[in-house]
């Protein structure tokens, strides 16, 4: 099983990272650094999740060389102008106390308030591109990507900019696997991250994941975590105690073809928000 993935412009991105979603600032640290000391090496931020102070924190005092981290973070959602991406990167680096990040992210290709609706900001959305593009030619971000993007939305950055995207972050589990868009991204060569790969433990309880998870003597959140690793995708995990980050990196189990078959074809309708 590969532990990287290569991008683009040939930089490898670790396969398995540590997501910080809802993870306050203020024990950020604590949880990144004993992320890192149990072997994660890809850490995932975003300026929306307020944590970015804690996560540059721990990052330092892990101990590990830069170069040997892989740091994402994300411009906000809401930030649809050249300038105010602009202005957010150098802020974002700034609270994580780094010269660069590995990798920069547009968020959502609509201001959170509006996600799914009529209005793609296709116009802003190349504004924005733009502030990222001339982050990773400045060094600022050795690699660019998009978050939540639709092939519609990846479409318009394909053929409106310099560079193409280089990743794509979208929530993506067993239940909820979108493979049409999973496909095309591998065909343009855009590595795909799966966030929430538990479903916002929405799907921890379900009878068939726990009975398969224990079919592989695993826990569901390990077989959820390796069912992303065998779509070929980034998993992006989230967990704040440190057994269960230790957990989540024990992945030593193979899931069968017919297996990931059965669980690809699972559709659950999930309300995220309740």
């Amino acid at each position: 099983m590969k532990k990287e993935l290569k991008l683009l412009n040939n930089n490898k991105i670790p396969m398995l990272a540590y997501g910080t979603w809802l993870i306050k600032n203020d024990i950020a640290d604590r949880c990144v650094k004993h992320a890192i000391e149990s072997g994660y090496r890809h850490i995932d931020t975003a300026q929306a999740y307020d944590n970015e102070v804690g996560v540059g924190k721990g990052i330092k005092e892990s101990g590990i060389n830069r170069e040997d981290l892989y740091v994402t973070t994300k411009v906000m959602a809401e930030y649809k102008s050249y300038k105010e991406a602009k202005e957010s990167i150098d802020e974002s680096l700034n609270r994580l106390g780094l010269d660069y990040v590995d990798l920069i992210l547009i968020h959502c290709p609509q201001p959170w308030d509006e996600y799914g609706s009529d209005n793609r900001y296709f116009k802003e959305n190349i504004d924005v591109w733009k502030a990222l593009e001339e982050a990773y030619k400045e060094g600022k971000a050795k690699a660019i990507g998009v978050s939540n993007f639709s092939v519609e939305d990846l479409e318009n950055i394909i053929n409106n900019s310099e560079i193409k995207p280089m990743v794509n972050q979208v929530l993506c589990h067993i239940g909820h696997t979108p493979i049409d868009l999973i496909n095309y991204c591998k065909k343009h060569d855009i590595v795909f991250e799966s966030y929430s790969p538990m479903g916002h433990a929405k799907i921890l309880d379900n009878e068939i994941i726990n009975n398969m998870a224990e079919k592989y003597h695993v826990s569901v959140a390990q077989l959820c975590i390796k069912y992303t690793l065998q779509l070929g995708t980034v998993s992006i995990p989230k967990a704040q105690s440190l057994p269960h980050i230790i957990e989540n990196t024990k992945l030593d189990f193979e899931i069968s073809e017919s297996d990931m078959e059965k669980l690809k074809k699972l559709d659950f309708k999930i309300n995220y928000l309740s």
